[in-house]
């Protein structure tokens, strides 16, 4: 089963190895942030012979080539998420909660952005740092 991001990888120059295919497939399929060791636990349920090392080679492999991105949302340490589209999240700065939210207050920015500077935008990451109801009181 070839993922969406199969291609960025062979235009790329590099094989679409039984290795890589199971990290890709790990993180379309998967939630939207992962843990190295979630994508690992996740990869490896596809092809269970994959090694951590190779989990990890492969994850910066595809950070390198865009198709993935680091985020670090708290307590829950560095994730990964695909870098297409928006991400967008409020992170408390004491216990380190995050709240996903969908709406996207920069779209008009992204495309104003886009076009003023002839640059095709994929993706973004808005976090917004302070403190949740819980760590206010």
């Amino acid at each position: 089963m070839e993922t969406r991001h199969a291609k960025t990888v062979q235009t790329a120059g590099f094989k679409l190895t039984p290795p890589r295919q199971a990290v890709l497939t790990a993180l379309e399929s998967g939630d939207d942030h992962m843990t190295p060791a979630e994508v690992l636990a996740r990869a490896q349920a596809i092809y269970p012979s994959l090694g951590r090392a190779t989990v990890y080679r492969t994850l910066e492999l595809l950070t390198n080539l865009g198709i993935v991105r680091p985020i670090f949302l708290g307590e829950r340490g560095v994730c990964l998420t695909l870098a297409e589209g928006g991400h967008h999240h409020l992170i408390c700065s004491d216990c380190g909660a995050v709240v996903e939210f969908d709406e996207c207050p920069v779209s008009e920015l992204e495309q104003e952005l886009a076009e003023r500077l002839n640059f095709q935008i994929r993706g973004h990451l808005l976090e917004f740092y302070g403190l949740c109801a819980q760590c206010q009181g």
